[in-house]
């Protein structure tokens, strides 16, 4: 991606967007590589003129590097975002002036409407948002369709991020009308924005549009209509008789273009809300009655009828009799698989209304000898069932279906797969906030669809799952106090980087630098890591020297920060260049905040092309102790808080060997560790001359100040392979 070659820069970075969607951690270096890269072209004007597309400087590479960036989320290194907001600055501004030329203007709106994708990638409360809000009202409404449909699929995106859907609900009416474009893909990109801008504000208006539409709407779209009208209704339905009167009217519009999952979807919401029963067989049955009537609503109905027909059995027109004749005036008409359902709607029949008996066993008497031997069979069966001496085994088959069990919606499924297979997939799904709330989900959503269920759609029950969620977060979550410092022999021990991933000959410089401030960190035949670090509280900055002591330049010098704990938050202030010359230097800058408490240190990946490609790993010492601050006590206050602060989890004692049995331990170089540990000693304090005793204070930023006491006992008198040191600690929040 660094090459100087654009051609090759432009096929590396396609083939790095590949590679991002399965395996973004593998290749997260690529984030800065290309900010870097997207700076150098829009705001340094480095691009050489062979690719310059009229006066754009190639937008090939711009819109890849651009589509890059979004595979991740917003960088929290200020210098990567600089970079990245002024190259998008740029962009906005130069694309103020609408040229004249064809093929300028569609380069330049290329550029421009995946910046807009980018900045809504980053943020969409940002001052940058605000510039692009006004532009895609315009978009919308060009003469030229590329720049509606780009304009459409731009707000798409701002609707399925943004906190808030009032700009775009702004345009509602002007969204309503592209789906009477004469264009069909402007149509579809039209759909996609009506239903991810939908809410319970607006969601019935929306659903009454896509209705009217559907009646004249393009075959190529009508499923897919058919799914989201769907999907809406279920989502934002808080009346339920709007709910089965849209659902049912939905499917006798569309037809022949129903999923099943649709219709099934309708049965399995029906069985598991009571409330909805009575109303769905009563309005399922006046279809069923009419002279022209979908198959799919017959199917709707002999599911229905059959498991709650009982319950309008005493209403007017739905009496047994007139729900028998209703499905078997059908039942010729339709395809074998209907009719089994059908035939399992009448065996129903027979253990719920004893007075319409004979019809249901003349029924089954004539469908026994049906050429479908599923039919045939089926019928048989039912009518063995049904004159039997006994109604125990009647009752038992025909014992009420259970609720059906909570699962990932197919509707939803159905909707997102068209997006799964692609090559190049997006980073947001179409759809709300809620939909595309995780990133990290977004392939799985599209692959599997995402959970929802109708009595969910109340904000009542979902300000309830909020709660509830809320809840066990902060039980699974609760502060620890000095969770994972515990050294005790029976707890688990701390969790220090493996060296496993490690570049050999890590160790020397990293050991030095856990008491030095300054130092080499790394240094081999090429290249030598110099470190620099200060610390003020809670924060800490390092400054790493990179001198390549190679004969020749290395290129593509590339530093990927891995900081594997949570609480200690990063920000790169500076990133190193991609070139150095032979003898030359470059340099990065690294802030380090302790949220709180931590264990592992973070590591730094550095990889670099010297005639071939060469990494490293290393460990930076950046350590809990670095945060510490010596304190003086006096020995009346050490007892005092000594006792205070107690046993376990605030005490953790252990007792270790030397770490280079060749040192002859001495009272000397012992203080003198202990001080590098920034341990402030308290001398007089312990009866024992020989032991050290220190008192220092943790600051994090979230956690709060730790006062942290220490007591050592040297073993001075073992022999050096042998010796041992007893360490105890005791630290409490204050």
């Amino acid at each position: 991606m660094d090459d100087p070659d654009y051609g090759v820069a432009l096929s590396v970075t396609s083939l790095v967007i590949a590679l991002v969607q399965d395996s973004p951690d593998q290749y997260k270096s690529s984030y800065a590589k290309a900010a870097r890269r997207l700076k150098e072209i829009v705001v340094d004007q480095e691009c050489p003129s062979d690719y310059q597309y009229y006066r754009v400087p190639c937008p090939w590479l711009q819109v890849k590097l651009m589509k890059l960036l979004q595979y991740y989320p917003p960088a929290e290194d200020t210098h990567i975002r600089k970079m990245i907001r002024e190259s998008i600055q740029r962009i906005l501004d130069a694309a103020m002036e609408m040229p004249k030329n064809v093929q300028q203007n569609n380069a330049q709106n290329s550029v421009l409407f995946e910046a807009i994708n980018l900045v809504i990638h980053l943020d969409t409360e940002s001052d940058l948002m605000v510039q692009i809000s006004t532009r895609l009202g315009k978009f919308i409404q060009s003469r030229e369709t590329n720049v509606r449909y780009l304009g459409l699929e731009a707000m798409t995106h701002l609707a399925a991020r943004s906190e808030t859907l009032d700009p775009i609900k702004k345009h509602q009416q002007i969204i309503i009308n592209s789906l009477r474009d004469r264009d069909i893909s402007v149509r579809r990109q039209g759909l996609d924005l009506l239903y991810s801008m939908c809410d319970p504000t607006n969601s019935k208006p929306i659903v009454n549009e896509l209705m009217k539409y559907l009646q004249t709407a393009d075959y190529a779209i009508r499923e897919e209509m058919v799914l989201k009208i769907a999907i809406l209704t279920e989502k934002y339905a808080t009346d339920i008789q709007w709910y089965v009167d849209v659902s049912l009217k939905l499917i006798s519009m569309a037809g022949d273009h129903v999923s099943d999952e649709v219709w099934q979807r309708v049965v399995q919401i029906v069985t598991n809300n009571e409330e909805l029963q009575v109303y769905a067989a009563q309005t399922i049955l006046h279809y069923v009655k009419q002279d022209h009537t979908h198959e799919t609503l017959v199917k709707i109905g002999a599911y229905l009828l059959g498991e709650f027909g009982h319950l309008i059995a005493d209403s007017p027109g739905c009496s047994p009799i007139e729900q028998f004749l209703a499905l078997h005036e059908k039942m010729h008409r339709c395809s074998f698989s209907t009719s089994a359902m059908i035939l399992s709607c009448y065996v129903k029949f027979v253990n719920l209304f004893p007075e319409i008996r004979p019809q249901l066993l003349e029924t089954f008497q004539y469908y026994s000898h049906s050429m479908d031997s599923e039919l045939q069979q089926r019928a048989y069966e039912y009518l063995t069932l049904a004159t039997m001496p006994t109604e125990d085994l009647l009752q038992t088959v025909c014992d009420e279906m259970p609720p059906f069990p909570e699962r990932a919606s197919a509707l939803l499924s159905r909707l997102h797969s068209k997006h799964a297979t692609t090559s190049d997939k997006r980073t947001w799904i179409v759809g709300g906030r809620d939909a595309n709330a995780d990133p990290k989900e977004i392939l799985l959503a599209q692959q599997t669809g995402l959970k929802r269920s109708f009595t969910n759609a109340s904000p009542i029950a979902a300000a309830k799952a909020k709660d509830a969620a809320a809840t066990n977060g902060s039980a699974q979550n609760g502060d620890h106090g000095l969770n994972g410092l515990d050294m005790n022999g029976d707890s688990k021990p701390l969790n220090l980087a493996s060296a496993a991933h490690l570049s050999a000959g890590w160790e020397p410089g990293y050991n030095l630098l856990l008491l030095k401030p300054e130092g080499v960190l790394y240094e081999d035949q090429q290249i030598q890591v110099g470190f620099r670090s200060e610390y003020r509280k809670e924060l800490g900055c390092i400054i790493l020297y990179f001198t390549n002591k190679f004969a020749s330049g290395i290129n593509s010098f590339t530093t990927t920060l891995d900081n594997p704990s949570a609480t200690v938050k990063t920000d790169v202030k500076a990133l190193p260049e991609t070139t150095i010359h032979p003898e030359g230097q470059t340099q990065t800058t690294i802030m380090f905040e302790a949220k709180n408490v931590f264990t592992d240190p973070p590591t730094l990946r550095i990889s670099y092309l010297a005639g071939a490609l060469q990494a490293l790993t290393l460990k930076l010492p950046v350590v809990l102790h670095k945060y510490m601050d010596g304190a003086q006590l006096s020995a009346d206050e050490f007892f005092k808080r000594w006792k205070q602060i107690g046993g376990a989890p605030r005490e953790a004692q252990r007792v270790f060997g030397l770490v280079n049995p060749n040192r002859k331990m001495s009272r000397e170089h012992t203080r003198r560790i202990v001080e590098g540990f920034n341990w402030g000693i308290l001398d007089g304090v312990d009866p024992n001359s020989k032991n050290i005793v220190g008192a220092t204070v943790l600051r994090t930023t979230e956690g709060g100040n730790f006062g942290c006491l220490m007591r050592l006992e040297p073993n001075y008198d073992t022999k050096v392979n042998k010796s041992d040191t007893n360490l105890v600690l005791h630290a409490n929040r204050s």
